[in-house]
């Protein structure tokens, strides 16, 4: 496994930059990727975190239509002349898109990164290869991982039950769940789920992992693009302040606590609930709506535990120098006392 590599750059103040096998490969500056998050990863959120030598990565399905997400990489373009990715998050639908055609409008559009997440992603892996994207692959078990890495992806990003979203069905978290895939798998990692500061950074390279990948943390930033009650509501919440939900259907998703998703809890613990039980209020309107008006109570808010470490709301290029200034006072400094 390579390494990372600390080198200072002088230029007025002492900076750093840690070199992992992840920043060679998506040629970005910093080991610190966003991932993409529904109704969030928009030309605005992805361009402030590449400028900021992270990877920003602008959410497919959050564009109604493959032509809209082909005119908001164009738009993400013009906002950035770093590196950038895509995500396709392939999930279980009443109504499934058109996978397909948003898969061709990544290609076509010229995107060299993509990050895939859900199940089955062989038909969208093998096409993005063809054309010679660099493809990230989330999942939530090193089983998983495995299976992806034979399907050909470049980098694993394994996501811990810490994490927002779908942290699968086997809840091991993340301090277990890196190590435990970094020895089973070559590529290099992502870690993901529970990261917000350069604690985290210095703790997941020290766990085997080449970078970071953070989703809730970038919610609470200036140019994330949602309302600012929400962005307060992530950074007075805790630790403690989320909820499992679908537990009873086999699909756990991780929310911010609120109203709905208590509601959601409750009806889904009752002997026989079907997932039309909590369908009314689930829907990805309703979140995007709460997202966008900062009626807290008005949907489900996709937020994992990291809520407690959130204590600002700093510029995307602010929180990316913090985390990486952090990560190396911790390594080069604090251990390496350790060790003298």
């Amino acid at each position: 496994m390579l390494q990372p590599e600390i080198t200072h750059h002088i230029s007025g103040d002492i900076l750093m930059a840690l070199h992992t096998r992840v920043t060679e490969m998506l040629g970005i500056d910093t080991p610190i990727v966003q991932g993409g998050m529904m109704w969030v990863g928009t030309a605005e959120m992805a361009s402030a975190v590449s400028n900021a030598g992270g990877l920003g990565i602008l959410t497919a399905l959050t564009q109604p239509t493959p032509d809209a997400l082909a005119a908001e990489i164009a738009r993400c373009k013009t906002m950035t002349d770093k590196p950038f990715g895509v995500n396709l998050t392939v999930l279980p639908s009443v109504n499934p898109p058109p996978y397909s055609d948003y898969r061709r409008a990544i290609i076509e559009s010229g995107v060299k990164i993509v990050e895939t997440a859900g199940g089955r992603p062989q038909e969208h892996v093998e096409d993005f290869k063809a054309h010679g994207i660099t493809v990230l692959h989330k999942c939530t078990s090193v089983r998983h991982g495995v299976s992806a890495v034979k399907m050909g992806v470049d980098i694993i990003s394994i996501d811990g039950f810490e994490c927002a979203g779908h942290p699968g069905e086997d809840d091991v978290p993340g301090l277990v769940l890196i190590p435990a895939a970094a020895d089973q798998i070559q590529v290099p990692l992502l870690a993901s789920g529970g990261f917000g500061d350069g604690r985290g950074l210095a703790a997941a390279l020290a766990l085997g992992a080449d970078g970071i990948n953070m989703g809730t943390r970038f919610c609470a930033t200036v140019e994330a693009p949602i309302h600012e009650r929400v962005k307060q509501f992530l950074v007075t919440n805790t630790e403690r302040d989320t909820n499992l939900i679908f537990r009873g259907f086999k699909n756990t998703g991780r929310v911010a606590k609120n109203s709905v998703s208590d509601m959601v809890v409750e009806i889904g613990s009752k002997p026989g609930a079907e997932f039309r039980d909590v369908q009314p209020y689930v829907s990805g309107a309703k979140g995007h709506e709460a997202l966008m008006s900062g009626e807290l109570d008005r949907g489900l808010i996709w937020a994992g535990q990291v809520q407690g470490l959130i204590t600002d709301i700093p510029t995307c290029e602010a929180l990316v120098s913090r985390i990486v200034a952090e990560a190396e006072a911790i390594i080069s400094t604090r251990l390496a006392r350790l060790v003298a």
